[in-house]
């Protein structure tokens, strides 16, 4: 046994934990460190402080902490953990807050060494071993300068719309205290583990788990043998299969074969690394370009190699272009990018005997009758995780329970299921609670990733700089498994020509199937990889223009009444592209004069599905009284919504709306999301959460106002959006989207090295519900956004590898070496959305890109095609997407 000091009092723990972070939270039950990449040390959420120094809890043996002093965020002074958390929810310091008690625990190891000395240099140095992945580390540093100076701000709660204020459950975000999923441990667990595919593409002979199945605390080992019902999911094209059964095949690294259900994690793991798999491997098909063309699949049952083809055209782009003034060609290329959110997958499914009421602090009611399943999910569509569910097990969807457990981040990396079929499965067989959390390595290749596409675009503009036709190629890899990949693409192509006025354009985009890494929903949805290539056409014209960037997008910014795009008409909505514009003038005009070397770029992406999707939102208020019943005095406001909060906020959007509409004060609400109650909408994403939530929000309050606001009773509220059109409708001028955000982003540079000194991120948000959220959307969106241009990558190689195995090979960008970011907040309303709101969280990075390259052109004299800008080793293989005969 290791004996130390925890939170000053004694404790004794095992010497067999590999690291005191296992010894904390596994037998201690201390949850405010969290496990980011166990045992790597790279993402800093793990942060302790041993006899006084901070020290990263998974790289620290027990035998350093042998009678040694160690202090967590539960062991913080009353005062200084109270001062903490306020100054950092009162800055907005926080999203997901899976970081936050890590980084909370420097800061306190940086005051206690440097108090009022400390500077924001000083502590943006001192945080390069900590990763956040949402806020750009901006308000990180502004809370710990006032905690530095001994000043703590005052912690406002939201009012209505429009209102700054902190986001909901700021405070024991900060502090560690609110659990996410892998912090749950009801009675009787069991933990599971992943046994994953050693080859991405081979035929699988035979699975033995004899060795696993003998290890003394293995209960089982679960294989596609014991599926009952189906072996597929997806979120749209059911072709994900749970497990590869014997006689099936691989596709990529992250397929999963076998899961180890154990006492412990640590065995779970150690078990299925016994598990023996036999294969006949076949040559991995890793090159989307001749998948396209090949007559071989590339994935087992699936046939052919093209998952999707995205078609439309207006006018006659290549007589006008043969006319044109002024042409440029160009190939674009993108790379492969990991979302890195920091909490990894988690789920916990819960058996519930029949006859006895489901554990939910929502009480649902009696589920006496049938035994239910309640499954704990960070997923980004609960009802999507309950149905695909309920097939596997092949129950009724009503015995499947999902409960959202608000998630470390996620930015698209979770709308797919990572492993709650696999642990669901495991509870009903076992009827056990079951809990599995991916390691970051298993993280890295099981979850889909952002696109890599390669975009051939040939344009044309008059002697004026007006754009005249557009001619555009694209090609995605979508790796083997569609998720929503064929919208990706789709979506790259609606928005190839950006925020543009184009007469005449002619576009196709190819998603293709491989066996590299599965490739997904990621922050920006297809509009980034896009508006990289459109802003880069645009610099090219405007210097055979002999005219400035900014110049060049105001002739051809969008205005109402044009056609845009796929032919759709626009509304007064797109007035904020050009007020976006107008934002960044001055500072466009100053950064010239100074002589800095100066890049602008402009976007729009839509909110919401679009392209046809019937979308229909649901949401229930329902007033209950303090001790949660239906009767009594002095009512609660529950807010039950169908989207998940991810650290984007929109269970402070939910609550915002109900404060706007009933005139409650935001301590007496409480936001809840679970399937208990028929609210689905699909997905969040797209900003379709702050949209659409707020839309059916609104409503269940105005009937509820109506009714007189009676205790007990749900008041449901619905808002839909369903006169969209497909590109593939037909029509003259479709309506692709509802609505769309516009950002202009400018880039100043170092003229001599080109170093980023400064980002000035303009965004057309329609309406801010909370502004102070919405600043740390656009500067968190912003790191990701430079990092996606200048360093990030998750390349394979000719075997279907990922070559980046570690955050850390990532390279995303650590605090020291964040430039400064200006936020201007620009509110032109969508006529057609509720309160104007346009949403803020997809257009985020859509112009970071194509701004970053202008502002290289000009300090370095070069064009640059292919991302990210700075890091070769991160970028695609270039083999990889070589045609035959190249």
């Amino acid at each position: 046994m290791t004996d130390f000091i925890l939170n000053g009092r004694p404790v004794s723990a095992s010497d067999g934990h590999e690291h005191l972070l296992a010894a904390l939270r596994n037998e201690l039950g201390v949850i405010s460190p969290k496990d980011g990449c166990a045992p790597s040390g790279q993402c800093g959420c793990c942060t302790v402080i041993v006899d006084g120094k901070a020290r990263v809890a998974c790289q620290t043996p027990m035998t350093k902490v042998d009678g040694a002093e160690v202090l967590t965020v539960e062991g913080l002074d009353p005062v200084e953990a109270a001062a903490m958390a306020t100054a950092f929810a009162a800055h907005g310091a926080l999203q997901c807050g899976f970081c936050t008690p890590g980084i909370v625990m420097r800061t306190k190891a940086m005051i206690d060494k440097r108090g009022a000395e400390l500077q924001r240099d000083d502590a943006a140095r001192l945080l390069g071993g900590h990763l956040c992945r949402c806020t750009g580390y901006v308000k990180i540093l502004d809370a710990i300068e006032d905690l530095a100076a001994g000043e703590v701000p005052v912690a406002v709660h939201p009012k209505g719309i429009g209102s700054r204020g902190v986001k909901y459950e700021a405070e024991p975000l900060t502090l560690g205290s609110r659990p996410y999923i892998d912090d749950m441990s009801p009675t009787g667990l069991l933990h599971g583990a992943v046994r994953l595919a050693d080859h991405a593409r081979a035929d699988v002979l035979s699975i033995d788990t004899s060795a696993a199945e003998a290890m003394d605390g293995v209960e089982r080992v679960i294989t596609a043998a014991d599926v009952p019902g189906e072996l597929r999911t997806g979120l749209i094209h059911k072709d994900w299969p749970v497990f590869i059964p014997v006689g099936g095949r691989t596709s990529y690294l992250g397929d999963v074969l076998a899961l180890v259900v154990a006492d412990d994690p640590f065995t779970a793991r150690r078990a299925a690394a016994e598990i023996e798999i036999t294969y006949d491997v076949l040559p991995p098909m890793t090159n989307p370009v001749l998948n396209i063309e090949s007559d071989e699949d590339a994935v087992w049952q699936l046939d052919g190699n093209v998952l999707s083809r995205s078609v439309y055209r207006r006018g006659d782009a290549e007589a006008v272009l043969a006319s044109s003034a002024y042409t440029v060609t160009e190939t674009f290329q993108t790379q492969r990018i990991e979302h890195a959110f920091l909490e990894p997958e988690s789920t916990l499914a819960v058996p519930v005997p029949a006859g006895q009421p489901l554990p939910l602090t929502t009480r649902p009611g009696d589920a006496a009758g049938f035994d239910r399943l309640l499954v704990f999910t960070g997923g980004q569509g609960i009802w999507d995780d309950r149905n695909d569910i309920a097939r596997i097990l092949a129950v009724d969807p009503e015995v499947i329970v999902t409960e959202l457990v608000s998630n470390g981040g996620a930015f698209g990396g979770k709308e797919d299921m990572s492993n709650q079929g696999q642990t669901a499965l495991a509870a009903w067989l076992l009827q056990r609670p079951v809990r599995t959390t991916l390691t970051r390595e298993e993280s890295l290749l099981v979850h889909p990733k952002r696109h890599p596409i390669r975009m051939t675009y040939r344009a044309g503009c008059d002697a004026d700089g007006n754009l005249t036709a557009l001619h555009i190629r694209m090609i995605g890899d979508s790796g083997p498994y569609a998720s929503v990949g064929m919208k990706v693409l789709e979506r790259a192509a609606g928005h190839a020509s950006g925020p543009y006025v184009v007469p005449n354009i002619d576009v196709e985009a190819v998603a293709a199937r491989s066996n590299n890494s599965v490739c997904g929903a990621f922050r920006g949805f297809g509009a980034n990889q896009a508006q990289f290539a459109m802003e880069g056409i645009m610099d090219r014209l405007a210097e055979k223009v002999g005219i400035s960037g900014w110049e060049m997008r105001n002739r051809n910014v969008i205005t109402p009444g044009v056609v845009w795009g796929p032919g759709q008409i626009m509304d007064d909505g797109c007035l904020g592209a050009r007020a976006c514009l107008d934002a960044v003038k001055p500072h466009h005009d100053a950064a010239v004069a100074a002589g800095k070397a100066v890049g602008l770029g402009l976007g729009l992406k839509n909110s919401g599905l679009g392209n046809g999707f019937k979308e229909i939102a649901r949401a229930v208020v329902r007033f209950v009284s303090d001790d949660g019943s239906a009767n009594g005095s002095g009512p609660r406001v529950e807010v039950r919504h169908c989207w998940t909060e991810m650290g984007q906020g929109v269970h402070t959007v939910a609550l915002q709306v109900a404060v706007e509409e009933l005139g409650v004060d935001a301590e007496r609400i409480d936001v809840i999301v679970d399937s208990t109650r028929e609210l689905g909408a699909g997905q969040t994403t797209g900003s379709r959460g702050t949209l659409m939530g707020a839309g059916s929000v609104a409503d269940a309050c105005r009937k509820a106002l109506a009714d007189g606001c009676r205790v007990g009773v749900d008041y449901e509220g619905e808002y839909r959006v369903d006169w969209t059109n497909s590109l593939s409708d037909g029509v003259e001028n479709p309506v692709i989207h509802s609505t769309f955000g516009y950002a202009a982003q400018l880039v100043i540079a170092d003229p001599e090295t080109g170093d980023v000194e400064e980002v000035v991120a303009a965004h057309d948000v329609g309406r801010a519900v909370n502004p102070l959220l919405c600043e740390g959307q656009v500067e968190g969106a912003v790191h990701m956004g430079l990092g996606y241009a200048l360093t990030e990558g998750f390349p394979c190689d000719t075997d279907g590898r990922p070559i980046n195995d570690t955050l850390r090979s990532l390279a995303i960008i650590r605090p020291k070496d964040m430039p400064k970011v200006t936020v201007i907040l620009v509110e032109s309303p969508e006529p057609n959305s509720p309160y104007g709101i346009k949403g803020v969280g997809e257009i985020g990075l859509v112009p970071t890109a194509g701004a970053v390259a202008a502002a290289l052109r000009q300090a370095t004299g070069t064009w640059h095609t292919e991302l990210p800008m700075a890091n070769e080793k991160n970028r695609e293989r270039a083999e990889a997407w070589t045609a035959a005969g190249d």
